[in-house]
């Protein structure tokens, strides 16, 4: 696809995404206008109400004002009724709407107005409750500026957002939000990432470092080279996971809706049974009663509480999960991390850094450390693989310059053959050393067994081994912890499966202390392996840098993406991307998901508590009299807030990791090592 196009996909589904908002925007602000409207029949019913009290007007004139106050109320409610009856999904509108009904053919306007009105408050603050997700969408897209900076031909000039492109040059200055994501190619900063990753430390950037939109710079001008614009760049991404999140559905709510669906009929057909059982006594204050009886057992078990238990729960954790950079696809992926018991990672990148650093220089017999260097920095100084990056690195901190010469050819998946100063020099793999001269494989082994455990360069100068650089991927500080951490949770078996060879893979796996290493691994063969471990009933939990492990993320029952930036595997392989690279987040997304289910169950349970609760008090009559609906209704509201309330108690699970990383565990500046590494296909 040409840059054109990618930008023109980018705008249209950035477009699609601010319609989504601007829609949210626009069904908030009609539902303000509807809240004046119920404040207005709200009053004409508190004029019955009160005229009724006082004994102010008389009764017959009295009971017009609630009249037309009640039927005001009740149209809102009627339309949502209709609405459940068309799509054949019957629930608590239906219910509360046959309540208000039976009230307003009974003459009772203002037990009808009241209760109508107590159902519309729920229901607004109910939506305002599920806005909340809109509205992380809404300071989301906030985050990005309107206007950039172009720099073309050395000429600064601002222009519209909609009008960047991919490869167009961006200043950005002191304490401005970025507006795309890109690579710095002039200038140094710090860059508050707090938005995408939950990391309170500022990272540092350098040339070649890659940003992100949204993000805020707050030392250095910084000029840097688009590489995304709009929805494709990584907080569009993020906006895109919290509209999704927002809508999805776990199978237990899908199953509570279906139970609710069951269990308005049933209720219908109880207060059908009582107000028939009751209009037919012998006592003239029991058949007076049964209207009222009846919508009062309609009202309070309305199944509203018991379809606000999963959404309200769900909501809470993904801000939970979003405040330490965890974000959840779908509600799906969040209820399934409870059950895991098997977890598997990969190594490069997820449990280690992914950053190799010179360990040791092994010459051959006969050469020196300082031309072994110097040969393998000749051989490399062209070459864009992170190894040779990093033996590039030491070699400048030891002061060895690279001849310049640019005589060279890449091998793929072996090495660099180069023609320089100092003579035709190959470094790669060992295998293909080998190769090229069968009579070194003597020396090939005897170095190999000196750099045990880390991944060798090997060195020949004109036909003649020199040796090898050893370099090691570092391991994450607390993947140990990690580990501890998951079999607490109860995780019965974790793996590491890499693509390295196997010494490498024994180091990292026996200083963390893993269960089962399978190395030298091709991304297919790591898939085949999550698929054995699904069939044989495992449910397992794989976390990978969401490039070389895409299959292995889908394949898994809940796939953890490294890093979201740069790479739409995370969002479409995985159900769950970390913007940092803490593996912490891994424990804690299975408890938050524990937690969640706990606070579910718990919803479910006092729903249906409050529900018979309500119903003896209905059918005993222990609410009969004038204001019995009323109150019943105040009673379902209570019941709605209840739950609610239970849920929100998530929006604080998780509050001291995000406290205590702010408050000094990290202290001081971060060299940016990838907190969004970019994804940028290192070797797995």
């Amino acid at each position: 696809m040409s840059q054109m196009q990618t930008a023109q996909a980018a705008d249209v589904s950035q477009s699609q995404t601010n319609t989504e908002v601007f829609e949210a925007a626009a069904a908030e602000a009609k539902s303000e206008r509807y809240v004046l409207i119920y404040l207005i029949g709200g009053m004409l019913v508190l004029t019955t109400l009160i005229s009724n009290t006082f004994g102010l007007l008389d009764s017959l004139v009295a009971q017009i004002p609630a009249l037309i106050g009640s039927v005001i109320l009740a149209v809102p409610l009627f339309g949502a009724a209709l609405g459940e009856i068309r799509k054949q999904q019957i629930s608590s509108n239906t219910l509360a709407s046959l309540a208000i009904l039976a009230a307003i053919m009974s003459q009772m306007y203002a037990v009808a107005g009241s209760l109508a009105f107590i159902l519309l408050v729920a229901d607004q603050f109910v939506r305002r409750t599920a806005w909340g997700a809109q509205r992380a969408i809404e300071q989301l897209i906030g985050l990005t500026p309107d206007i950039a900076r172009l720099v073309e031909e050395g000429v600064e000039r601002e222009v519209p957002l909609e009008q960047i492109k991919v490869g167009q040059i961006v200043r950005v200055r002191p304490g401005e939000n970025l507006p795309v994501d890109g690579v710095v190619i002039e200038g140094r900063s710090t860059i508050n990432q707090a938005s995408l990753t939950g990391e309170a430390v500022p990272v540092e950037v350098a040339v070649n470092d890659h940003v992100y939109a949204g993000t805020t710079n707050l030392t250095g001008g910084i000029d840097l080279r688009v590489t995304e614009v709009g929805a494709e760049t990584t907080i569009g991404k993020v906006t895109k996971l919290i509209g999704e999140a927002e809508k999805s559905k776990t199978p237990r709510q899908l199953i509570i809706e279906q139970v609710a669906q069951f269990f308005v009929p049933v209720v219908v057909a109880v207060a059908a049974v009582t107000w028939w059982a009751m209009s037919r006594s012998e006592d003239q204050a029991t058949k007076d009663a049964a209207v009222s009886t009846f919508v009062q057992i309609l009202v309070v078990t309305c199944p509203t509480a018991l379809l606000l238990a999963s959404p309200t729960a769900m909501v809470a954790a993904f801000a939970a999960a979003a405040r330490l950079g965890i974000l959840i696809k779908k509600a799906t992926y969040l209820e399934a991390a409870a059950t895991i018991d098997t977890v598997v990672m990969d190594k490069t990148g997820t449990m280690t850094t992914g950053v190799f650093e010179v360990s040791k220089l092994v010459p051959a017999e006969g050469v020196s450390g300082a031309d072994l260097l110097r040969a393998a920095v000749n051989g490399e100084q062209h070459s864009n693989h992170p190894l040779a990056q990093s033996i590039l690195k030491t070699a400048r901190a030891a002061k060895i310059d690279p001849d310049g010469s640019r005589d060279y050819e890449e091998v793929h998946g072996r090495g660099v053959r180069a023609r320089t100063s100092i003579g035709e020099l190959c470094v790669g793999r060992a295998t293909w050393l080998s190769e090229l001269n069968p009579d070194i494989k003597p020396q090939l082994a005897d170095v190999e067994s000196k750099i045990e455990g880390m991944t060798g360069v090997h060195v020949m100068q004109d036909g003649r081994y020199l040796g090898a650089v050893g370099l090691a991927d570092t391991v994450r500080k607390n993947t140990k912890t990690v580990i501890e951490r998951l079999r607490e949770l109860g995780v019965r078996k974790i793996a590491m499966f890499t693509g390295d060879r196997v010494s490498v893979a024994k180091r990292v796996g026996v200083a963390v202390g893993i269960d089962a290493i399978e190395a030298e691994c091709l991304p297919e063969e790591k898939h085949e392996q999550i698929r054995r471990l699904t069939k044989s009933g495992a449910k397992t939990l794989m976390v990978g840098d969401g490039i070389n492990d895409g299959p292995s993320l889908a394949a898994a029952e809940l796939g953890v993406a490294m890093g979201l930036s740069g790479s739409d595997i995370a969002a479409n392989s995985a159900g769950v991307a970390l913007m940092n690279d803490d593996l912490s987040r891994v424990p804690f997304l299975i408890e938050l998901s524990r937690k969640a289910r706990a606070i579910v169950t718990q919803n479910i349970a006092i729903a249906i508590f409050m529900a018979l609760i309500g119903l003896g008090l209905a059918t005993t009559r222990t609410l009969d009299n004038s204001f019995g609906p009323f109150l019943a209704g105040l009673y379902q509201f209570a019941t709605g807030v209840i739950v609610i309330a239970n849920s929100f108690r998530l929006f604080r699970f998780g509050e001291n990791i995000a406290v205590a990383e702010e408050s000094g565990e990290g202290e001081g500046m971060v060299r940016r090592e990838g907190s969004i590494r970019g994804l940028r296909g290192q070797p797995a």
